[in-house]
């Protein structure tokens, strides 16, 4: 039998595999809507939020990131992150107010979130009050959405 090249032992060419950390750098600095639309379906929580602090990532991936579940801290901070987002729509924001609401169901504080999403002209403030009654929300978040929701009038 005769030997044959199959370019693996090529050094000259190496393989490069990306890291978590190249795709945080790309989540970080990258414009391009579809490369970002990709990085939303990495499992690094690090990527999420950094993609939902980037300005250029567009309304899709936005919204495939409120469902997106790490832990209780990167969840909480993931959507309050997105409902700060300049680019986040009223379809993103509501999904973001969806998975907020259930996180309070849950018995989980997603505070931050919900007075991000009080300051949002784009929900209205019945739709963001509604939070306030829920089972993880607690007397000091339903005044402080009080405050909040009648600073927008």
């Amino acid at each position: 039998m005769q030997w044959q090249d199959d370019g693996f032992d090529a050094p000259e060419r190496p393989i490069f595999v990306p890291t978590p950390a190249d795709y945080l750098a790309l989540a970080q600095t990258e414009k391009d809507s579809v490369v970002l639309q990709g990085l939303a379906r990495r499992p690094y929580p690090f990527v999420w939020q950094a993609l939902a602090a980037n300005p250029h990532t567009p309304p899709v991936a936005l919204q495939e990131l409120s469902t997106a579940r790490d832990s209780v801290w990167n969840d909480n901070r993931l959507l309050c992150l997105l409902a700060k987002h300049s680019g986040a729509n009223p379809v993103v924001l509501r999904a973001v107010l969806g998975a907020v609401a259930a996180k309070l169901e849950e018995g989980e504080r997603p505070y931050a979130a919900v007075l991000a999403l009080a300051d949002r002209v784009e929900l209205a403030a019945d739709e963001v009050r509604n939070l306030g009654t829920l089972r993880g929300a607690s007397a000091r978040l339903r005044h402080l959405l009080r405050v909040r929701l009648s600073l927008r009038t």
